[in-house]
């Protein structure tokens, strides 16, 4: 953890003695779902958009991340898939693809891996739901901000300093460092551009 604060004393959110406010930032990657893909819609034929078509719906929930520090950070994300048939005739099991990407910046891909979860239908039930996870490991050096934007950042100010006024996250390479060391854990369905499409125009 990198402790962005005027005073170690007081909690995140706090104003302290000095008048600044406590933010703590973590060097461990977020853990997020991405827009449009935290569902997925299959269809019965699969070429139809048809109501009427639709075969099993699911959708991503209950995401959690943990972080272990160690040479690197290990970031691992789990979450639970539920899913809703339309026909509950029988036993099915279906299986849906999803990834895991690792994002720098909020835009650069550093890495990616699909997995699969599997969804098991008890017959005459319509509902499912399956337990997955996902994990990624980043250079702690990457994540971690320079010390002299660290110093920087949690510098005391007094009014009338010549820097009192100026906000240190302002500065273009205090934006440029903070950005650069900012990672996310990426976790969403695997879709296809059709499925995607579908996703965001509905």
């Amino acid at each position: 953890m990198i402790l962005l604060a005027l005073a170690g004393c007081s909690r995140r959110g706090e104003i302290d003695a000095t008048g600044g406010i406590v933010a703590v930032r973590s060097a461990c990657p977020t853990a997020a779902i991405p827009a449009y893909t935290g569902d997925v819609t299959l269809f019965n034929p699969a070429q139809s958009r048809d109501a009427s078509a639709i075969d099993v719906v699911a959708n991503i929930t209950d995401l959690r991340s943990t972080c272990a520090d160690g040479a690197q950070f290990y970031t691992e994300a789990t979450f639970t898939v539920n899913a809703r048939r339309s026909d509950p005739t029988g036993a099915r099991q279906v299986t849906l693809p999803y990834f895991a990407t690792v994002v720098r910046g909020g835009n650069a891909v550093i890495a990616k891996r699909v997995g699969q979860v599997t969804l098991n239908f008890e017959p005459g039930q319509y509902r499912a739901s399956a337990a997955a996870k996902a994990g990624s490991y980043v250079d702690k050096g990457a994540a971690t901000l320079p010390a002299d934007i660290q110093r920087r950042i949690t510098a005391k100010r007094k009014a009338g300093d010549e820097d009192a006024a100026i906000d240190p996250f302002s500065q273009p390479d205090v934006k440029a460092a903070l950005q650069r060391t900012s990672f996310e854990l990426l976790v969403g369905f695997n879709l296809t551009q059709d499925q995607l499409k579908y996703n965001a125009t509905r």
